[in-house]
Order: C-alpha cells, then structure tokens, then sequence
C-alpha cells in the first residue's frame, strides 16, 4: 500500500506486540487513530479554540471596541455643549473675547462631527453606543447654539424653531420608518449640515460691518436647505413605506399560496 512514510512526518514506524502499526514523535508514542491524533493538548479537533472560549473573547473585543477613537471624539462633542454654553453666556453674553472662546469650542465640536462618523465605517468602528450618542451631539451642540443666540437677542426665535423642528421631527421620522429600511444622509442633507455650521459660527463671533451682513444671507441659505432637505426626507420615507408594505404583503400572498 502506498503512503506517506512516518520518518517522513517527523516519526518512525514501529510495530507494536499484537503487530498492530504505531507512531512515535516528538509527543511521544500513540497509536494511530488515538483521540490525539490530529488534535491539540486541550483535545479539541484541529487545534481550534473551544466555542466557549470563544464567545468569551469576543465579548471582551465588543465591550473594548466602545472605547475606540471615534466614540471618543463623540464623547468630546457632549462634554462641549455645557463648556460651549458657559462660554456663550460669560459676562452677559456680549463679550467678545468670550465669544470668541465659545466659537472655537463650536468649531472644535463641529469639526468632530465631520471625522467620527467616517472613522467609524472606515475603520469598522461602528457601535450602539455609537449610533445612539452621535445624533444626539449632534443636535445637542447645535440646539445650545442657537438657543444661546435667540436668548441673546442675536437670532430670531422663529428662525430657532424651523431649524430645531425639522431636526427633531426628521429624526423622529427615522425612527418611525427603521422597520422599513433606513433612509440614508442625501447630500443635500450634508450640505445643509455644513451651512447651517458656517452660519451659526458666523453668529457666534462679534461680528460687525459687510461680515454680519454677509452672515444673515448665509443663515438664510442654512434655513432655506433645512426646509427644502426636510421635506425631501418626508419624501423619502413615504417612498420607503409604501415599498416596505408592499414587499410584506407579496412574501404574505408567497407565503400563503
């Protein structure tokens, strides 16, 4: 019979008293077909670890993955919103130095909100931790802001509900429609994003002459694509149930016939 020589895997052939074939290497000598051929020390098939140790591992990857760079950053944004308020409302509010102050801690968090969500799908980085807390920094720093700004006197309250209202009611809406499917971030909604920063920024500092000119029109254009993206995304989730009904009910009329 043709095979592979035991001198050839690191052993030798010998034959045992009852003439039965055995393998001796380095372990030592066991006969073939022996629950440790092929197996580790532990005894499990292949040389893998047991199921159990397993899924113990990988909780402790999953409870560690919580503290990874762009959780962090989002971490940052929420501690922000009370150090930007603070900021904000020093000395009445009307200093300019403070404002200054408040601005930068504005942009910091801001600049945050552009790198945490791309770290995350980039490097699979992606949390429920994650999920959750994102948004509502995001709505946090933002809402403070233009709170801060109307209760200055700065911005009118009006202008604070649109931006506010469509926020909230966007995400509410995501929510409402998640059964469905997800209604994924449009460019427009990025755009928006983006002008609604640059405006309020543009609030925030003590500006005066052609720049708090130049600021109205670009909170205008921020108000203008919050209303227009808004109802691009009520759109968007009529669009999405409808579809989501009716897939259920073909897999139902499938399903029953």
């Amino acid at each position: 019979m043709t095979g592979v020589p035991a001198s050839a895997a690191g052993g030798s052939s010998k034959t045992g008293p009852a003439g039965q074939a055995s393998t001796v290497g380095p372990a030592g000598p066991s006969k073939a077909g022996s629950p440790k051929a092929g197996g580790d020390e532990a005894g499990v098939p292949g040389g893998g670890k047991s199921p159990r140790g397993g899924k113990i591992a990988a909780a402790a990857v999953n409870q560690a993955s919580v503290w990874n760079i762009a959780n962090l950053l989002t971490m940052l944004r929420l501690v922000l919103v009370p150090a930007f308020v603070a900021l904000m409302l020093a000395d009445g509010g009307y200093d300019p130095a403070w404002r200054s102050f408040a601005w930068a801690a504005f942009a910091v968090a801001m600049i945050t909100d552009l790198f945490d969500g791309h770290l995350a799908r980039a490097y699979n980085l992606v949390t429920d931790f994650g999920k959750i807390a994102d948004p509502i920094a995001d709505k946090a720093i933002m809402g403070a802001a233009l709170i801060c700004l109307s209760a200055l006197g700065d911005l009118p309250w009006w202008v604070t509900g649109v931006i506010l209202g469509r926020e909230l009611g966007i995400t509410l809406l995501r929510f409402i429609v998640i059964r469905y499917g997800v209604i994924p971030a449009s460019r427009g909604g990025k755009l928006k994003t983006l002008t609604q920063g640059v405006a309020v920024g543009m609030y925030i500092l003590a500006l005066t002459g052609w720049l708090a000119t130049l600021r109205w029109w670009v909170m205008a254009a921020a108000v203008v694509l919050t209303v227009v993206t808004g109802l691009d995304y009520v759109r968007q989730a009529i669009v999405l149930r409808r579809r989501g009904i009716a897939a259920r009910k073909a897999a139902s009329e499938e399903t029953e016939a």
